[in-house]
C-alpha cells in the first residue's frame, strides 16, 4: 500500500473520503489491517504529504485515528485534544490541512467512556483542565435541555453529550473558520460526525456536512 500522491490526493472527494474511512475501520474491527510497508511509506512521503482528510479526536489512548481507520503514513493529519473540542490553533491547523495542504475530509470523532466528558460532567476544576472542560459545557446544557430530569452522572446522559459535543464542535468550525466554511461553500471539503466505541473498537458516522 503505497502512501497517497497529489495527484491521488487531487482526484479525492469528500464522499470518496467517508468510504475509504469506513473501509478502514471495518479492516480494523475484523483484525484484516492491510500490510503496509511503513519503511517504503517513510520513503514514500520524504518530499512531501498529501493527505486526503484531517481528524479531530481526543488524546484518549484507545482512540488513535491511524490505527481505528486502518490508515498509514501521510494518510491523515490527526489533531488530538481531550473532549476533541474546538480552540483558535485547531481551526488554524484545520485550516493549514484543507486550505494549504489539501485535504478534502474534516473528521470530528467522538467516544465512549470520555474522561474529559466525564469530568465536565461532575464540574471538576484542575489548573488550565478547568477552561478545557468548559468548552463541553454546552454540550451538557443542551442534553439537559432534551433529557429533563436525567442524572448528570448517568452512563447514558454522558453518551447524550459525548455525541452531542460531536455535533456542536462541527457547527462552530464552520461558524467560526471563514476559510473552512469558503472551502465548504464552494464544494471544495466536506465534514462528517464520528463516534468510537471503545467496546467494539467501532466507529459509527453521525451528521455529514457534505456535499455529494
Amino acid at each position: 500500500m503505497k502512501a497517497h500522491t497529489a495527484e491521488t490526493q487531487a482526484t479525492m472527494t469528500p464522499a470518496k473520503a467517508i468510504m475509504i474511512l469506513k473501509e478502514g475501520n471495518q479492516r480494523f474491527v475484523s483484525n484484516l489491517k492491510i500490510n503496509r510497508n511503513l519503511l517504503e511509506q517513510v520513503n514514500d512521503t520524504k518530499d512531501g504529504q498529501f493527505p486526503f482528510a484531517v481528524v479531530l479526536s481526543c488524546i484518549d489512548s484507545r482512540t488513535s485515528a491511524e490505527l481505528i481507520f486502518d490508515q498509514g503514513l501521510g494518510d491523515i493529519f490527526s489533531i488530538r485534544i481531550a473532549g476533541n473540542v474546538l480552540n483558535k490553533d485547531i481551526l488554524g491547523s484545520m485550516e493549514f490541512a484543507c486550505k494549504i495542504a489539501g485535504s478534502k475530509l474534516i473528521v470530528v470523532l467522538g467516544h465512549s467512556k470520555c474522561g474529559a466528558i466525564k469530568g465536565a460532567c461532575a464540574g471538576i476544576k484542575i489548573g488550565n483542565l478547568t477552561g478545557l472542560l468548559e468548552k463541553i459545557k454546552p454540550a451538557i446544557g443542551k442534553m439537559k435541555a432534551e433529557m429533563p430530569g436525567m442524572d448528570i452522572s448517568d452512563h447514558k446522559f454522558r453518551t447524550a453529550v459525548e455525541k452531542q459535543n460531536v455535533i456542536l464542535t462541527m457547527d462552530n468550525i464552520l461558524e467560526e473558520s471563514p476559510v473552512l466554511r469558503n472551502l465548504y461553500e464552494l464544494g471544495e471539503i466536506g465534514m462528517i460526525g464520528s463516534y468510537y466505541d471503545v467496546d467494539t473498537g467501532e466507529v459509527a458516522f453521525m451528521k455529514a456536512v457534505i456535499g455529494e
